[in-house]
């Protein structure tokens, strides 16, 4: 065996004792409650023929963008794409990236500047954290969904030379919840802040359309740019940014996971088309999706289990359970009863604040709903 060295064997060793120890997980078959797909678009057939239909209307073949968007990769799709993105959730202009991870990390290393500071919440996601971290910008966290602590840091700097970024999300991927957007948008524009939001896990699930929580809440003039990620409620892959057209000119000169990445192939860029399509015509599956978060929460207060989760109207819905093997020993008994429902263990939070993460989905049913959580009950 090949060398290694000690510092890595025992980080590895550390999280071994700790039982948090991550792994790529074998998939499993029981009843979805872990996906991110939300309104099952990952799985629709339908969405999947309208991606390949529309392809071959372009009479186009290919595998692969065959280079980075600014070389050779910049196919057709993609401006039509971003037309209809920008379009659908009216704003000016929308830039495609490979992924959420890459939207974020673009963004928030190359928009903030050396004399600017970053207020984000503390339960950004590690995206979010990474971009803020490869800027040159001063960056410091406020308490979760906190305004009062998010004012009293503004004021800190509301008189420095650069700009302040408030930075949230609409809804957080851990917990489910969401900040009180609107008194936000005032808190930026009362210090001439610019407002940035991820609506990861809104997409799809907020809005009227599905448009996410800032078009639903008519917030969209208030907010400097948004993140839209395409691999939860939209089910494909790729993020886009949207603001203002000299956002994009920016982006597409000074982000570098923009520039120096191949692009993202023909069929993935018809999918994001399609499963825009089917949030402007299939209304079904986000009213689905809608009564069932509706019956989950009616549930598991009937069943007394209130305390035990984070409050949340969103698609996910977590339960914390203190202790990685407890939690895990949870999981591993609703497996085994049929339904998969995933751990989240420290480090991905915080000590103390494991938990079962269920994720809700316009295909379960209700009766699969009131089963997992008396189990839960029972188990607990």
């Amino acid at each position: 065996m090949k060398r290694f060295p000690v510092s890595l064997s025992t980080k590895l060793q550390s999280r071994t004792v700790a039982n948090a120890l991550r792994q790529l997980p074998e998939q499993k078959n029981g009843v979805d409650f872990s996906s991110n797909d939300y309104l099952g678009f990952a799985r629709s057939e339908s969405l999947f023929q309208k991606a390949t239909a529309l392809l071959a209307q372009q009479h186009n073949s290919h595998n692969g963008a065959t280079g980075s968007r600014l070389l050779s990769g910049n196919h057709n799709l993609y401006a039509e794409t971003e037309t209809k993105i920008a379009a659908f959730h009216q704003s000016e202009s929308a830039l495609i990236f490979n992924s959420g991870y890459d939207a974020n990390l673009g963004f928030f290393s190359s928009v903030p500047q050396r004399n600017d500071v970053v207020l984000f919440d503390e339960l950004s996601h590690a995206s979010i954290r990474d971009g803020i971290r490869l800027s040159n910008a001063r960056s410091y966290k406020f308490l979760h969904n906190d305004l009062e602590d998010l004012e009293r840091q503004i004021k800190r700097f509301q008189n420095d030379q650069g700009s302040v970024y408030i930075v949230t999300e609409t809804v957080f991927s851990m917990d489910g919840d969401s900040p009180d957007l609107e008194q936000m948008a005032v808190l930026s524009e009362r210090y001439g802040c610019f407002f940035v939001v991820d609506e990861a896990h809104a997409l799809g699930v907020f809005g009227e359309k599905g448009e996410g929580l800032i078009d639903g809440l008519g917030l969209r003039e208030a907010v400097f740019a948004r993140i839209m990620t395409y691999g939860k409620g939209l089910g494909c892959h790729g993020a886009a940014v949207l603001g203002d057209v000299r956002l994009k000119e920016y982006l597409v000169n000074f982000a570098r996971s923009f520039i120096y990445t191949t692009g993202l192939p023909p069929h993935a860029i018809a999918t994001i088309q399609a499963g825009y399509l089917a949030l402007e015509t299939e209304a079904e599956a986000r009213i689905r999706l809608k009564e069932n978060i509706v019956h989950f929460n009616r549930e598991k207060n009937l069943l007394g289990l209130k305390p035990l989760f984070i409050r949340s109207k969103s698609a996910i819905q977590s339960a914390v359970i203190p202790g990685n093997e407890k939690v895990k020993n949870i999981a591993r008994q609703l497996e085994q009863s049929g339904f998969d429902v995933r751990p989240i263990m420290a480090p991905t939070v915080p000590e103390g604040q494991e938990r079962l993460r269920f994720c809700l989905h316009s295909y379960n049913t209700t009766a699969e709903i009131s089963e997992v959580l008396h189990l839960l009950n029972r188990l607990l």
